[in-house]
This record gives C-alpha cells, sequence and structure tokens, in this order.
C-alpha cells in the first residue's frame, strides 16, 4: 500500500499532514478525504460565520498532488435578524 498525506484548508488555514495514511486503492484515497471534510466542518462551522470552505489536498509520498476535495458551507438569513 501507498502513503498519502491529507492536507487540509480551513478558511485560509493550511494545516500540513505529517503522519499519511496508507490507502490500497484510488478510490480509497477518495473516501478518505471525502470523510475528513464533514469531520473538520462540523466543529469549525458553528464558530465563524456564514462562509466557509473546507479543503482537503492529497499528496502521494513523493507530495505530488493527486486528489483535492471541498465542501462549502453558506448561510444566509431570510429576514431580518430580530435585534436589527
Amino acid at each position: 500500500m501507498a502513503m498519502y498525506f491529507f492536507d487540509t484548508f480551513e478558511n485560509g488555514v493550511h494545516v500540513e499532514d505529517d503522519r499519511g495514511l496508507e490507502c490500497g486503492t484510488p478510490e480509497q484515497v477518495r473516501a478518505e478525504a471525502m470523510k475528513a471534510l464533514p469531520a473538520i466542518a462540523k466543529d469549525e462551522i458553528p464558530n465563524d460565520g456564514d462562509r466557509q470552505a473546507f479543503t482537503v489536498l492529497v499528496k502521494d509520498e513523493a507530495g505530488r498532488p493527486v486528489y483535492s476535495a471541498t465542501l462549502t458551507y453558506a448561510g444566509l438569513w431570510l429576514k431580518k435578524k430580530e435585534n436589527e
């Protein structure tokens, strides 16, 4: 199995994966990236506004990008808030 590194970008902050994860197939790489995004968003969305983007950039052992996935959150008030 090959080693892949799953760097994250959360609202402009880059977190580099220095541990990596062994994956046997491209589908497993994709699945791991997809699993990471909701886990990151679950903790970050309530903390920071109504427009946020979360990205996972997967790199191979040589540091070459092989897959990228982005999850975007956008909230919109449909009526004025009570205190405005």
